[in-house]
């Protein structure tokens, strides 16, 4: 995968600068407005259409949700998680998000079906973050069980790279299926809910900190990342 300083460069070489910073390395928001920026040129280039991801193919790596467990639904959002538990999805947890992923990659489809929580949300949508349920697809790590804030401790079962590399591929497919956009407000990780929302939740730190790369420090920045590297996906 591309690292952001490539990305960044590539976007200079298309006619995207980055005035400010240039390619300095920092997934922060006028790298993600310029990524923006040449995806919608992608857009207009292509007819006005949203680009089309491939039909699966059996064993191709690109490939990672499989298409049963994206339904048509109208969704505004992706929101990120931890299941502050082990490392392996539990029946507790398939209850309250739509896709999981375990600490070696592997995924496990949550019980609610993404449709549940198309608006009006029905009986059974899965209940992944206080009061911003509807339109919201939830996607959860399975891992920081045991884990300490501050200071912080990531316990017996911290976040992996492989966790995170799956994420940024999973949210990438959801972005394209659904027609989302990618920005603070559309692909945010629950402890960005309520600055980027107003939604106010109950002390939610995930993600503040990122156990494999302790030099990403905050919500922002690892939300920052997250969206750097979901639009590198796409």
């Amino acid at each position: 995968m591309a690292t952001v300083r490539e990305v960044q460069r590539r976007l200079i070489s298309l006619g995207f600068p980055l005035p400010r910073f240039g390619a300095d390395g920092d997934a922060g928001g006028e790298t993600l407005t310029a990524m923006n920026g040449a995806l919608d040129e992608l857009v207009t280039l292509r007819g006005g259409s949203k680009p089309t991801p491939a039909p699966p193919v059996a064993g191709k790596a690109d490939v990672v949700v499989p298409a049963d467990w994206m339904p048509s639904a109208k969704m505004d959002r992706i929101i990120c998680h931890w299941t502050a538990g082990t490392h392996k999805a539990t029946e507790f947890d398939r209850g309250h998000y739509h896709i999981l992923i375990e600490a070696d990659g592997n995924l496990v489809r949550g019980i609610p079906s993404i449709k549940l929580n198309e608006a009006p949300t029905k009986k059974g949508y899965a209940a992944h973050t206080l009061n911003c349920n509807t339109g919201s697809i939830g996607v959860s790590l399975c891992c920081m069980g045991g884990s300490v804030e501050a200071p912080f401790m990531p316990g017996k079962y911290p976040m992996t790279k492989v966790q995170w590399d799956k994420l940024t591929s999973v949210v990438a497919e959801l972005c394209r299926k659904y027609g989302i956009k990618v920005t603070d407000r559309t692909v945010l990780s629950h402890a960005e809910v309520q600055h980027n929302l107003g939604i106010t939740q109950k002390g939610k730190w995930d993600y503040t900190v990122l156990a494999f790369d302790l030099s990403v420090k905050g919500a922002r920045a690892c939300g920052d990342k997250l969206r750097a590297e979901v639009l590198a996906k796409l």
